[in-house]
């Protein structure tokens, strides 16, 4: 729980009342290896804050399943379009390795959102931080080349190569296999 407390610290200050609120809001929550936390179609209810492990978010299309983006310890998660909205989510959430995350449910983040204005700031603070990343990256990834997206990747996750399956990469990238290994071997 520490690593979420500094977390939220290093973007808001948090008083002993807050931090005990989030000590009785966020749930300590084991998964497995292959675990999915969301499944595509069912509304995300919750934010995860990763202790420890990596996952995955992905979508099917024409079958295929497409990596959307990767996560790992000291990094928020949720399947964001889903949980802002409370909507369907297109997306699964998938544990890479055992993991540890602190999860807390849409009603109790409104709830501290409206009795901690520290909370609040930091809510948005996230969501802002989210929205910028995701419209960075996306916009000018799809002008880049097969290389140039991996070299983005890499600088966001320099050891994705030993924590996420090499196909799941590709996905991610849009090219195969077989091209992301002849990337792989000229850098």
């Amino acid at each position: 729980m520490q690593q979420l407390i500094q977390n939220v610290n290093s973007r808001v200050a948090v008083s002993p009342a807050f931090e005990q609120a989030l000590y009785d809001n966020f749930q300590l929550q084991r998964v497995a290896k292959n675990e999915q936390l969301l499944l595509s179609h069912n509304t995300a209810r919750k934010l995860y804050f990763i202790e420890k492990g990596t996952f995955r978010t992905f979508y099917t299309h024409q079958d295929k399943e497409i990596s959307s983006w990767f996560y790992k310890q000291n990094q928020w998660m949720t399947a964001w379009h889903s949980f802002y909205l409370q909507q369907p989510s297109f997306e699964y959430i998938e544990a890479l390795e055992d993991s540890v995350v602190y999860a807390i449910d849409i009603f109790q983040h409104k709830k501290l959102i409206k009795q901690f204005p520290a909370f609040a700031n930091f809510a948005r603070s996230l969501a802002e931080k989210q929205l910028a990343f995701l419209d960075s990256y996306f916009k000018g990834y799809m002008f880049m080349s097969a290389k140039e997206r991996y070299d983005v990747l890499l600088a966001f996750f320099p050891d994705v190569e030993l924590r996420v399956k090499l196909r799941y990469i590709a996905t991610h990238l849009g090219i195969s296999q077989e091209t992301l290994s002849r990337i792989r071997k000229k850098r």
